[in-house]
């Protein structure tokens, strides 16, 4: 791990700035074109430097091109060591231990699937915003249109206000046209016969 006291720290900066520049400007090393150092970490005693690097635009060959890389620059680890010793002005140099980066890629790979999901819900809401019902507007029934219906009707049958009230039937009243009616007719009828048959038997006992 890097180191927590300050003079390990700014030996780390140091050795990063030095490594970066010579990959870049002074190796002139093919397998080492696409090498980026990301970070330099020395242990408090300033015996080891791990040196983490990583390769860009290598996609669709990352393990041969990373095997290269790694050869580069163990091959001029020598070199390195001794420029950084120039440079920084120590009497020991660290050890370079070239380790590489996977945060990058995992980085890059993470970005990438973002981006997808990102599409994939600028799809969705394009298609939820054309979408419609196939019949009508709302097919389903709700809790508030059968509270409409208990409002407007209760009765199965809607009450005509211009209607009149058939008044109840009271005492021994017969209602015109029905049964009791017409056998009161037929009484009344007989009891005039039979009268009408006395009064006749009468008029013939005093004659």
């Amino acid at each position: 791990m890097a180191g927590t006291n300050p003079r390990a720290a700014r030996v780390a900066a140091l050795i990063k700035r030095v490594i970066a520049e010579s990959v870049e400007f002074h190796l002139h090393d093919e397998r080492l074109a696409n090498v980026t150092i990301t970070d330099v970490r020395v242990t408090n005693d300033l015996q080891i430097a791990k040196v983490y690097w990583t390769q860009l635009g290598t996609e669709g060959k990352e393990r041969g091109e990373r095997q290269r890389a790694q050869q580069g620059l163990n091959q001029a680890r020598g070199r390195l060591r001794s420029l950084v010793g120039a440079k920084a002005g120590l009497r020991l140099t660290p050890q370079l231990r070239f380790i590489f980066d996977e945060v990058p890629r995992e980085a890059h790979e993470i970005e990438d699937i973002l981006a997808v999901a990102r599409h994939r819900d600028e799809e969705l809401e394009k298609t939820r915003s054309v979408a419609s019902y196939a019949g009508d507007p709302d097919p389903y029934r709700h809790d508030d249109d059968d509270a409409d219906d208990e409002v407007l009707g209760g009765d199965d049958e809607p009450r005509n206000d211009g209607d009149v009230p058939v008044e109840p039937v009271s005492g021994s009243a017969a209602v015109p046209g029905s049964a009791s009616a017409f056998v009161s007719d037929e009484a009344e009828s007989t009891g005039a016969d039979a009268m009408g048959d006395k009064a006749a038997g009468g008029d013939a006992l005093q004659g």
